[in-house]
């Protein structure tokens, strides 16, 4: 598939089908999160990723989310330095596991796979379940699945609502 098709696919997804993500496909999302770049390439994130069911169900009591527990599996990213800033005065840790989590998601579509970026949840309850120590902190979840129906996209505001030339306007 060609990244403008999964860019254009992509669509949060909250229903999936009662069947586990093939472990290829799933490699294969996960190496994309890997190759995602980061702030002087140092990859300070890791992945958990929640299979068990139990678990899942802790996560959405935790998230206030209930479709979280009938998704497949949850990948927790989470950022190992949530405070180290970049030069411009930005947390990296969050940046980079963004792009982490844009790649997984756009190589899910490419897999026929659905998810939903999570970033309402409550972090401690969440590093709790997950076992995450300090100072690292979950920065997002991702749900992931194969999609039992198609939402489709929501509608976006024009370029010219969103793109300035030369200076902010």
């Amino acid at each position: 598939m060609d990244v403008y098709d999964a860019i254009r696919q992509r669509c949060s997804v909250r229903k999936f089908e009662d069947r586990p993500v093939k472990e290829d496909v799933l490699t294969r999302v996960l190496d994309a999160g890997i190759l995602a770049p980061s702030g002087r390439n140092t990859q300070e994130w890791k992945c958990v990723i929640v299979r068990n069911a139990e678990r899942r169900g802790l996560l959405a009591e935790a998230a206030e989310q209930e479709f979280i527990a009938r998704a497949p599996l949850v990948v927790a990213v989470v950022s190992l330095d949530p405070v180290r800033e970049m030069y411009c005065g930005i947390q990296a840790g969050p940046v980079d596991c963004a792009i982490v989590i844009d790649h997984m998601t756009l190589a899910a579509v490419a897999e026929g796979l659905g998810s939903c970026w999570i970033g309402h949840f409550d972090q401690d309850k969440c590093r709790a379940i997950l076992d995450v120590p300090p100072p690292a902190k979950i920065i997002e979840m991702l749900v992931m699945g194969y999609p039992a129906d198609s939402p489709g996209r929501k509608q976006r505001k024009s370029p010219a609502d969103l793109i300035c030339w030369e200076k902010f306007s």
